[in-house]
């Protein structure tokens, strides 16, 4: 008995209701759910709570979302003999290339929060700041480094002349 609470209380049981138990680590959570009531009753619960979480994590869909999914399954339903030719084709791809998903958009826009509209018009604005100011600094360098040169060649001559 004691050793079926450690078993439980091991975390395996919870790796198992996630989906991430590997095969044998479920096939023996599935044995010793047949034998013992206790494990059998954690897992119950724990899918439970797992359900409870999901149910409060989730998020409505659109209500303009279904309207379109019962018109293309409605549409679907029209025409049978249409989608039986699209799975021949699909499979006729599949001996050919990797199989691709479709995906059909009825924009060609991304939509994205307004703050980001901000920050990609900063982002634009600071960009041609700093290339002004490299541009203005490498132009100031090359004329320091000319200035350098002119000083240095007429420094050479001073000496030439003082010797």
């Amino acid at each position: 008995m004691e050793k079926i609470k450690e078993y439980i209380e091991s975390g395996i049981l919870e790796t198992y209701v996630l989906g991430i138990s590997t095969e044998e680590e479920a096939r023996e959570i599935l044995f010793l759910k047949k034998q013992h009531p206790e494990i059998k009753e954690a897992l119950y619960l724990l899918e439970n709570d797992l359900e409870r979480i999901a149910q409060k994590m989730a998020i409505e869909p659109p209500a303009t979302l279904w309207p379109g999914i019962e018109a293309e399954i409605n549409e679907l339903a029209r025409r049978p003999k249409i989608e039986a030719l699209k799975i021949s084709r699909q499979e006729e791809k599949k001996d050919k290339a990797p199989e691709l998903i479709d995906i059909e958009s009825k924009s060609t826009h991304i939509r994205i929060h307004k703050i980001w509209r901000w920050i990609f018009a900063a982002v634009f604005v600071l960009g041609k700041i700093f290339l002004g100011f490299a541009i203005y600094y490498y132009l100031e360098k090359r004329q320091q480094d000319r200035q350098i040169n002119e000083l240095q060649i007429e420094l050479r001559q001073l000496k030439t002349a003082g010797k």
